[in-house]
């Protein structure tokens, strides 16, 4: 509930981030320019980016003949979250690694790598595929477009400022040095408003689905694992395509130190601390 009202607060920062910048140095039309912009740009992804993400990884779909085993999990997991059964898809990589993707429950799909198959026990590997059913059901594709749309109506906003000499739309100019701030600072802030969002909803997906599962002790350790043999598998699809690195369970181009600033996953020893408290308390801790 705390990651809930988490991503509800950054939601209505970013919004009021946007509209604080666009009065500054766009103006009502500024505003309304930038905001139509970041849509449209984001529209595209929205309705297509499943079957984008889907393509780049190479991802194949299989059914209940061609992979028996997961297919079912997949199943009863879907049926226990109260979800429809998602497309299932097995990515031929050797990096341990799932997602999940799709504009809402009736239009999902989870994919999972071969590699991952081969590293987790069946329990562990319930944990991960009830993870990725917990982002499906918390229409978490729906909540990552509506932030990067922002983000991205922030940063035009800022651009079309740097084009416009730091005037608004009735032509006054401001602060010369104040608009510069704004222009470089803004679209700053707001990336670390989107990832801080992203990371978010990586814990509640955590918690949904210890909850789908009834078991966040896998999930700890299957994340442990997966962290662990991914330090040294490189994930081909995503080095050709990065973007992607952000859907999976465990972001593999992920670094340490202050680049944890603009991580889209949290750090991997909180996500397993939270998910073996809850194992031992039943109560998932609160978010950051």
């Amino acid at each position: 509930m705390f990651n809930l009202a988490k991503t509800a607060i950054l939601m209505a920062a970013i919004t009021a981030l946007f509209v604080v910048v666009g009065g500054m140095i766009g103006g009502e039309q500024g505003m309304l320019l930038a905001l139509l912009m970041a849509a449209g740009m984001n529209f595209f992804s929205y309705w297509f980016s499943d079957t984008m993400v889907l393509k780049m990884t190479n991802a194949q779909q299989v059914d209940e003949r061609s992979a028996p085993q997961l297919y079912a999990l997949v199943q009863e997991l879907a049926n226990k979250a109260g979800l429809p059964m998602p497309k299932v898809f097995l990515i031929d990589e050797d990096a341990p690694n799932a997602f999940a993707t799709g504009r809402n429950p009736e239009h999902a799909s989870v994919a999972a790598t071969t590699g991952i198959l081969r590293i987790l026990s069946s329990r562990e590997l319930r944990g991960v595929m009830a993870h990725e059913l917990a982002h499906v059901k918390h229409r978490d594709i729906l909540i990552s477009t509506l932030a990067a749309t922002m983000a991205g109506a922030i940063s035009a906003l800022a651009n079309l400022a740097m084009f416009a000499g730091g005037r608004n739309s009735e032509g006054r100019q401001g602060n010369p040095l104040a608009s510069l701030l704004v222009m470089i600072l803004a679209p700053l802030a707001a990336s670390l408003i989107q990832m801080s969002i992203s990371r978010a909803r990586e814990y509640e997906a955590d918690r949904g689905g210890a909850e789908i599962s009834a078991d966040p002790e896998a999930l700890a350790q299957a994340l442990q694992k997966i962290h662990a043999y991914s330090q040294g598998v490189p994930f081909q699809a995503i080095e050709r395509h990065p973007e992607t690195a952000q859907m999976m369970i465990i972001n593999p181009l992920t670094a340490g130190g202050l680049s944890q600033l603009f991580s889209t996953h949290p750090p991997m020893e909180e996500r397993v601390a939270r998910l073996t408290s809850m194992a031992k308390n039943g109560v998932y801790p609160g978010a950051e």
